[in-house]
Order: C-alpha cells, then sequence, then structure tokens
C-alpha cells in the first residue's frame, strides 16, 4: 500500500516520471452540464492511460458518495486477476466547479490532484475523465462491459481533449 501512496503523491502532485497522454497546449474542457447526484456511486474503469500505481489491476472500480458538507468521499480498488483485492485507497473530491473536483487521497498530506469528467452520456451509464497535466485518463462505465459504441464514443473525447488515443488501454474486468 505504500508504494501506491508514494505513486498517487507523485501523480498528483506533478512530480516524477509520469508519461504525460494528452497535448498540454490543447484546450481542455469539462462537461459545462453535470449533475453530482447522478454521478455518485458504482463505477468500473474499463480503460486507463497507464499509470504506474494502476500496473497489474484488473477489475478496478471506484465508488464516490456525495457527504453531508458537499464533498464526495473516494474509494478506488485494485484487483488481481483471480477478482482478490489487491489495494485499496480512500480519499475525499471537492467540487471547485462543474465537474472539476480537487481529489486529495488519504495517507498523501497536502496534496490535491484535479480530476475532471469531461464527458458523460445522458443517463450517467458512462464517463470519461481526466485531468489537465495529461498524466491520467479513464474511460468509467456502470457496468464491467462496455459497449463498442460508447467506448469509441469515450475515445472521439479523450481524443477531442487533447488525447493521444493509441496509448489508452482497455482494463480488464
Amino acid at each position: 500500500m505504500r508504494g501506491v501512496l508514494a505513486a498517487v503523491f507523485l501523480l498528483v502532485s506533478g512530480c516524477g516520471a509520469f508519461t504525460v497522454y494528452r497535448d498540454t497546449d490543447a484546450p481542455i474542457s469539462s462537461k459545462a452540464v453535470f449533475d453530482v447526484d447522478r454521478y455518485m456511486g458504482l463505477w468500473y474503469e474499463v480503460a486507463r492511460f497507464p499509470v504506474p500505481f494502476e500496473a497489474g489491476c484488473e477489475g478496478v472500480t471506484a465508488e464516490y458518495a456525495l457527504q453531508d458538507d458537499g464533498t464526495v468521499s473516494v474509494l478506488n480498488i485494485c484487483r488481481n486477476p483471480d477478482g482478490s483485492e489487491r489495494s485499496r485507497i480512500t480519499g475525499t473530491a471537492v467540487p471547485v466547479a462543474p465537474a472539476r473536483l480537487k481529489v486529495r487521497f488519504d495517507g498523501v498530506p497536502f496534496v490535491t490532484g484535479d480530476y475532471w469528467v469531461l464527458w458523460t452520456d445522458e443517463d450517467y451509464r458512462t464517463a470519461v475523465v481526466g485531468a489537465p497535466n495529461g498524466r491520467a485518463g479513464w474511460v468509467l462505465n456502470r457496468s464491467p462491459q462496455i459497449r463498442a459504441d460508447r467506448l469509441q464514443t469515450a475515445r472521439d473525447i479523450l481524443a477531442f481533449n487533447g488525447y493521444d488515443v493509441s496509448q489508452l488501454e482497455e482494463v480488464a474486468q
């Protein structure tokens, strides 16, 4: 777990040898109309840009819950290929603008990361998440499998926001 925390620290702090997956000179925009209540709940990570702290992770889930103070609790779980839990990390996200949150993970004090929801479909079944620094990006889905047309739409959204989608990898669920 200590390695996961160190990697998260480096990611959100902007330090370290992380690959940048988007042209940071390209404009990036979050979803203009965003319903945080509809975003809450369990999401399956169906695709991601490779980041060291998720190396070897399968069956990754993210669960969000709105707290009374307006913040969002975050629970990310990484699983081994056999489905057993490999690691988990909790945190708190603070909304700072529509579809833009600052995320802080427990055990990583004084450092926050940008978490932007770039797109969701109308029913909040599929979401595309990115970071302006281009060091991370995810495609989330409400079910473990994603239809090909939804994945293609997600890829198009990432490309529109300057990401090199040739580096996007699907995540086994």
